[in-house]
């Protein structure tokens, strides 16, 4: 049974404590007001850790039942996977029980064997209950895999042997040079001659989702969204004296309450009137861990966590108000309107098997007839915070990538809806405001669904 526990929070109705920290009453969400979105609903409380290892081993069940057609469509007869000690494959945890695995290498085979459906072989160092449950042979006396590969080979004649090498992105291309050397010499010559990239297969194993698996990434989105609420927040910005560091260390210390972890680092924006245009790689850079938040600072957090072999990615804005400030200048919410019209266009447009390409150069020309200065740079999102799959990108389009471009929306398939947009504030003197947001969603019949409500006005720091 899923245990729930209420959010801390400042409600409406007087000042609260939150953390030990007290909150000036906040509005109601008003977006042409711009005030403070409050979430009053709970935030789950993420499963422990055997409670996940048992959620994620009934999805392996399922998750083995997609090989054989995955390898059948791309035309592989074996697929091999080598996890090293101390050099976690990638790919283990989606094909094995995700649990530690210490030998100095544990191989995982799939085999296409025709009429008998897809056999499975943990080559391991040692015997393990749990790998009985997922694999057809795993003795209680292992051998090892300089007899057990050869074997395989020879029984079932595979003509094309996929391994984790070539294609672009690292989980494609795992498989290290000590391992290759390893299975080559065990498998003799003619079998390495049948080694050829398991990429596509990869591609689309690690891109599929299943029905289960959404109610637990929406909790994590949920969590991930809570945290972020309170980082940006009087419960941990005191105006004048907070540095970004302080709202970065935070975030950690409130990973760990959690039980969660993440993929990168927590990284805080910070736009100022007057403040020069400070950009890293066309995008808005990073603020140093020493500058102090100051009243009339707008904020961008960029956040996630890792859990149950899943990555969630979430960009979110706040303003510290001046004295007297009720609510945030109209120009900067006459800019976060812009980037909720951007979202609105790219998320409607997409479709089920779309290629990437269209979704991309559909919303960018709605834009241009708007006046709306964008930016897109979505990803997939999933059992990795930047997954594989399709991704609408303004970079594939300067590369003149038409493959990438070319990449159809998978059916159900996550993506973490990043973008921006650029508008001159008149209260800031005509500077350019960057409104950055990112939202994980998944893909339906009619578009992309958020897994939580889109942020509609600033979070409000007092």
């Amino acid at each position: 049974m899923q245990r729930m526990r209420r959010i801390q929070a400042c409600f409406l109705g007087g000042a609260v404590l939150v953390g030990g920290v007290a909150c000036a009453p906040a509005g109601d969400a008003d977006p042409a007001g711009g005030l403070q979105q409050v979430s009053a609903d709970a935030r789950p409380e993420l499963p422990s850790w055997s409670e996940q290892t048992a959620i994620r081993e009934q999805w392996l069940l399922k998750r083995h039942e997609t090989i054989l057609p995955l390898m059948r469509k791309h035309e592989l007869d074996m697929w091999i996977v080598v996890n090293e000690e101390f050099h976690d494959d990638p790919l283990t945890e989606y094909v094995a029980p995700p649990r530690p695995y210490t030998g100095r290498q544990d191989i995982f085979v799939f085999v296409d064997a025709g009429n008998d459906g897809l056999h499975k072989v943990a080559i391991t160092g040692y015997s393990e209950d749990n790998l009985k449950r997922f694999f057809d042979d795993s003795p209680d006396e292992p051998r090892p895999a300089s007899e057990t590969l050869p074997e395989l080979f020879e029984t079932y004649d595979p003509q094309r042997i996929g391994l984790a090498i070539g294609g672009g992105r690292g989980m494609m291309h795992s498989l290290t040079h000590y391992s290759h050397v390893f299975l080559s010499e065990a498998m003799g010559p003619e079998a390495t001659r049948r080694f050829v990239s398991a990429h596509e297969l990869i591609d689309e194993f690690l891109d599929t989702r299943m029905p289960e698996e959404l109610p637990y990434y929406r909790d994590m989105v949920h969590v991930t969204e809570d945290i972020a609420r309170r980082a940006f927040s009087n419960e941990v910005i005191v105006p004048g004296e907070t540095t970004v560091g302080d709202v970065r260390n935070f975030l950690y210390d409130a990973l760990w309450d959690v039980r969660a972890g993440t993929w990168f680092q927590p990284d805080l924006r910070l736009q100022r009137s007057g403040m020069a245009d400070d950009t890293s790689r066309g995008f808005l850079a990073v603020a140093p861990e020493a500058w102090v938040i100051e009243r009339g600072d707008l904020l961008h957090l960029d956040f996630g966590i890792s859990y149950m072999g899943f990555d969630t990615d979430w960009q979110k804005m706040a303003y510290v108000l001046r004295e007297g400030e009720t609510e945030p200048p109209a120009g900067l919410v006459a800019a976060l309107q812009n980037t909720m019209a951007l979202q609105d266009v790219l998320t409607t447009t997409a479709r089920p098997n779309m290629p990437a390409g269209e979704v991309y150069e559909a919303t960018m020309a709605e834009m241009e007839a708007r006046g709306i200065r964008a930016q897109i740079y979505s990803h997939p999102l999933g059992f990795h915070g930047h997954g594989l799959g399709a991704s609408i990108d303004f970079r594939s389009v300067q590369r003149g990538d038409s493959e990438r471009m070319a990449s159809p929306l998978r059916p159900g398939s996550y993506m973490s809806v990043e973008l921006n947009t650029r508008t001159p504030v008149a209260e800031w003197d005509g500077q350019d405001v960057y409104i950055m947001m990112e939202d994980p969603a998944h893909l339906t019949d009619t578009g992309y669904a958020f897994f939580r409500p889109r942020q509609e006005a600033f979070y409000l720091v007092r």
